[in-house]
């Protein structure tokens, strides 16, 4: 592999300027995840999605390859691809998603969600960095490694269009391909993020998740302020005094319910990276005019994204929009509430801390309504054998100049705890596109083009390095 770099750069830079455009053509197609739309089983749009997926990967002519479009009734769609080995090799599998997040507002002007424009190396359109660059990078390593005579091991992709929605048809799929993925000795996990757009970073933790909506009612119905205030409470102000039991409304601080220890290794990782990052860390932001962060210290801010449990208020209801606001004291306030957790935190547990908080001695004794639990677990990565991770150096080197870097993600990919119990013997390798300002989820989502081609150089570097180390006895 040592005299292969250069030749596999050159035809990643090749390969990913051919399916650029495919590319571009499918992040028009305006699909969003089930949990965004809920006539994603009629509509046709992620099945149209999943479909445009297919026909290239087919036309990749890869050796071997074989892919189904599956599509279960009541289920979003799922793309399984499978390339043979040797009869000995074992088996390594990639994950990615196609389903996107709704377009969200305040794209910049010249920019849209669904109309993929490239600026300066980035593609801006929602879904190219998360996650619709992992089908191109999957099935390329592979490609690239049949076309210079590499071996490789047995390979497995699965394309999920359900993360974004928590995964949670993934296990359904699994089950029913159980017979024909056997047994895994690597994952590879494509919907991560990186510090920086500098070397290879290898993600360790994920947060995990809980969120609800939280309904305060004291009214069945709105009245004149000037006749209630003051007579009937305020639900904002209830669920404001709710809120407080979680978190310090000074400092944000969220209560230590629902905090953990930070296991050693990994507080030493943030250390190292806080220092790689420094500010980076704080100043990635689009800070509005002064504002200030929580901490102007790096590592105290890195971990805060990390490993602390943080309180989000995500969307509201029962507030009418300003412009039409009257003088009337509303009947009720609805807040949905994102709480990360840290990633060795059990999301049940916190569930039902959080239930009993928001429901226990209510102010006035309002009616307080909570909405079905969306949860996620946590994740910290089993560690690696010493092989790989000297691979995964060797990779970070030849394309990057520098060696790989471990990486906390404060988002959560609950689908990594799956795999783990799928796949309990497996090593994982999680790691992605998103670095500063690609800004997934919200407006100008982009995907870092450079990036993404050295990444995708690593990735087919390591698949054909791991082949002597998976054989089967």
């Amino acid at each position: 592999m040592d005299a292969l770099p250069q030749v596999i750069e050159s035809t990643v830079n090749s390969q990913v300027d051919t399916f650029i455009p495919v590319l571009v053509d499918i992040l028009t197609i305006p699909s969003q995840s089930r949990a965004f739309d809920p006539e994603y089983l009629t509509n046709g749009l992620l099945h149209q999605t999943a479909l445009a997926f297919v026909d290239w990967i087919k036309a990749q002519n890869v050796k071997g390859l074989v892919v189904d479009h599956i599509q279960d009734e009541g289920f979003s769609p799922f793309i399984y691809v499978e390339v043979p080995g040797e009869a000995d090799d074992g088996t390594v599998l990639f994950y990615g998603h196609i389903d996107k997040q709704p377009p969200f507002p305040g794209w910049r002007e010249g920019l849209h969600a669904y109309k993929p424009v490239i600026e300066d190396g980035k593609l801006y359109a929602r879904g190219g960095a998360d996650d619709s660059y992992s089908v191109f990078a999957s099935v390329l390593a592979v490609k690239i490694l049949q076309e210079q005579g590499i071996k490789h091991p047995r390979v497995v992709m699965i394309f999920e269009a359900d993360e974004e929605s928590g995964s949670q048809h993934i296990d359904h799929y699994l089950a029913k391909l159980k017979e024909r993925i056997g047994l895994v000795d690597i994952v590879f996990c494509l919907d991560s993020g990186c510090g920086n757009f500098d070397t290879l970073w290898i993600t360790t933790t994920l947060r995990g998740m809980v969120s609800t909506n939280v309904t305060v009612e004291v009214l069945n119905e709105g009245v004149h302020s000037g006749d209630a205030s003051g007579i009937v409470p305020s639900s904002f102000r209830i669920l404001r005094q709710l809120l407080d039991r979680i978190e310090n409304p000074k400092t944000g601080e969220v209560i230590e319910d629902f905090q953990v220890n930070i296991p050693g290794e990994r507080y030493l990782q943030a250390t190292k990276t806080s220092a790689i990052l420094g500010n980076t860390v704080i100043t990635k932001f689009p800070w509005a005019q002064n504002t200030q962060p929580v901490s102007q210290d790096p590592l105290r801010a890195y971990l805060n994204r990390i490993w602390k449990a943080q309180l989000a208020i995500i969307g509201a209801d029962g507030l009418p929009n300003a412009a039409i606001a009257g003088n009337v004291l509303r009947p009720y306030t609805t807040l949905k509430i994102s709480l990360r957790l840290p990633p060795t935190k059990n999301p049940k547990e916190a569930i039902e801390t959080l239930t009993h908080i928001l429901t226990t001695d209510v102010p006035y004794n309002a009616t307080v309504k909570l909405s079905p639990f969306v949860q996620g677990q946590g994740y910290n990565a089993p560690p690696n054998e010493a092989y790989l991770d000297n691979i995964l150096n060797r990779a970070s080197k030849n394309y990057f100049g520098q060696e790989f870097a471990t990486f906390g993600e404060g988002g959560s990919i609950p689908l990594m705890n799956t795999l783990n119990q799928w796949y309990p013997k497996a090593q994982f390798i999680v790691t992605g596109v998103l670095g500063p300002q690609t800004n997934a989820h919200g407006p100008n989502e982009f995907l870092h083009i450079p990036f993404m081609k050295k990444l995708i150089c690593c990735i087919t570097q390591t698949l054909g390095e791991v082949t002597p180390h998976l054989k089967r006895q």
